[in-house]
């Protein structure tokens, strides 16, 4: 058997934010993607280049398909969502558009370990947003000591 991971589900507390953030971010978010009722944006639905699904879903939504699915508790979050750009500046550009516009910081850019350029911004729900550049093999260097 194969698997690939080809699917982000998102429970998000706001989903006008969320839409705004990722749209800052440089997804494409068409009005088709975006389901709508009478109380509000409940579920918007990115197929990314690559492939891979990326979901944000309103509370009620969750609850729908995941009965034992409840609010997260405490502060901070365990993941990081990255998305590749194409060149090194483009970190630096977009993590400079997202700070301007509000958005938190919790790396800002550098030149990381593995030969990349890396940022991490931090969207309305919390949730830490990678930017990465290609990784560049004459940039690598030795991880830190943990």
């Amino acid at each position: 058997m194969t698997i690939d991971f080809d699917q982000i589900d998102m429970v998000v507390a706001d989903m006008e934010a969320t839409l705004n953030f990722y749209r800052a971010l440089g997804l494409e978010i068409s009005d088709d993607a975006i389901w709508r009722t009478s109380t509000g944006i409940h579920h918007i639905d990115v197929t990314m280049p690559s492939g891979l699904i990326v979901h944000f879903d309103s509370p009620q939504l969750a609850v729908a398909y995941n009965r034992g699915w409840s609010p997260p508790t405490g502060t901070g979050t365990r993941n990081v969502f990255s998305f590749k750009v194409a060149e090194r500046d483009d970190v630096d550009a977009l993590h400079r558009k997202l700070t301007g516009l509000g958005y938190a910081c919790t790396q800002e850019p550098f030149d990381a370990f593995w030969g990349a350029r890396y940022a991490i911004v931090v969207d309305p729900d919390g949730n830490h947003v990678g930017i990465m550049s290609p990784s560049d093999p004459a940039r690598r260097k030795a991880p830190p000591d943990l």
